[in-house]
């Protein structure tokens, strides 16, 4: 008797073929992640559905209808991780982050979203994200901004991507696109 177990539908394996490709963008990416002086944070896979409630919205479509969200065996209400931006501020909050001056983290990994795989789409993908604890104004904006651009130009991308900034200031305001 055969047995035929298969992936589940939307999470994909990264299999040999593809995983170097994988490796050669990470390294790319870290590379300058490290030059702008940002530090890795590894987040936990699983956290207490509470933090994505208060953080994301009780009556989101994330928290409603697309976490993998159960009760362990302690009867915790537990999710994996839909998305990295929570967790990192929780990290920084029961860590006390902030308090030690600046901080500039980046994080990447698994996220995992209970929707109908579409097109393109899956359960199980991979979120790198980058936030910034204690800085105020415009100048991180643009920071993030030619981060962005010099990732891109390091993934020799930079003229297959199109900025578009949007500003949400008043009626008058419009849909501004800026070319590197």
């Amino acid at each position: 008797m055969t047995l035929n177990i298969q992936s589940i539908r939307g999470m994909n394996d990264i299999l040999p073929t593809q995983s170097f490709l994988w490796q050669w963008m990470e390294k790319r990416i870290h590379n300058v992640l490290f030059q702008y002086g940002y530090n890795e944070i590894r987040l936990p896979l699983l956290e207490d559905v509470k933090l994505f409630e208060r953080s994301v919205g009780e009556v989101t479509d994330i928290v409603t209808k697309e976490m993998y969200d159960f009760q362990d065996k302690s009867g915790r209400h537990i999710t994996l991780r839909p998305e990295g931006t929570s967790g990192c501020v929780r990290a920084a909050i029961e860590h006390n982050l902030s308090g030690m001056g600046y901080q500039r983290l980046w994080y990447q990994g698994p996220m995992f979203r209970y929707e109908r795989p579409q097109k393109g789409r899956l359960r199980q993908f991979t979120q790198l994200g980058v936030e910034t604890f204690g800085m105020v104004g415009a100048d991180i904006d643009a920071e993030l901004i030619i981060l962005t651009r010099d990732i891109f130009r390091n993934l020799n991308l930079l003229d297959k991507v199109k900025l578009e900034i949007n500003s949400l200031g008043d009626s008058k305001s419009e849909l501004n696109t800026i070319k590197y």
